[in-house]
């Protein structure tokens, strides 16, 4: 596990904590640090951070690697939450926090993940294929482009094509059980999903309650 935190005291006190519940941790201080420090198999990242925006770091981390990460930040507002999540961290933690917290978090990313990883990995419905070895979405066999949460969406109903998932169901298993925002943003990803799709009536909308993904039996 990498630890990316430059603040020495949280960073000691992390890195101790992580290691008593048994995970390897290799801690580091900085942007440049933390990309020499790969490959790693989990990453909890600091976005302040001395030589590097932390929201950069976080797409060059993207980029390179298939490791979860979770922010873990003093940027605490709604706002600063949705935007974190909405680029496809994992989870996001707020300081100040206890270790018990981050590690709860950190195995319920690893059990999502596993969960995910155990379905076939491409999906077909319809004339739309979701492939979860690479996270991408074609629609008659051509690839649409989609946010890390509008596919997160897409490929969490797609687990039970028909049933009706809940708005708090796509709350926990997308932004992850620890997100306590509005469940309104949910409506605004899928208005987008149904554009890219071309397909308005692929998902539909069970006011009050969630979504499904209508297909033929």
């Amino acid at each position: 596990m990498l630890v990316v935190e430059d603040d020495e005291p949280i960073a000691l006190a992390l890195s101790n904590g992580l290691r008593r519940e048994g995970f390897d941790v290799l801690c580091v201080g900085s942007a440049a640090a933390a990309l020499n420090a790969l490959p790693t198999d989990f990453v909890l990242l600091d976005l302040g951070l001395p030589d590097r925006d932390g929201i950069e770091l976080f797409r060059n981390l993207r980029a390179v690697t298939p490791a979860p990460i979770i922010m873990v930040t003093a940027r605490g507002s709604e706002e600063d939450r949705i935007a974190g999540l909405d680029l496809g961290a994992d989870d996001y933690v707020v300081k100040p926090f206890g270790v018990r917290e981050v590690v709860a978090r950190i195995n319920a990313v690893m059990r999502r993940l596993a969960s995910r990883d155990s379905e076939s990995p491409v999906q077909t419905i319809e004339n739309v294929e979701i492939d979860r070895r690479v996270r991408t979405v074609r629609v008659s066999n051509e690839f649409i482009q989609c946010t890390p949460k509008e596919y997160g969406i897409l490929e969490f109903l797609a687990r039970d094509p028909g049933a009706v998932i809940t708005r708090q169901e796509i709350l926990d298993g997308v932004w992850g059980p620890h997100w306590y925002g509005t469940t309104k943003m949910i409506d605004v990803h899928v208005a987008s999903l149904r554009r890219k799709l071309g397909e308005p009536n692929f998902i539909e909308t069970l006011r009050g309650i969630g979504f499904r993904i209508i297909c033929d039996p």
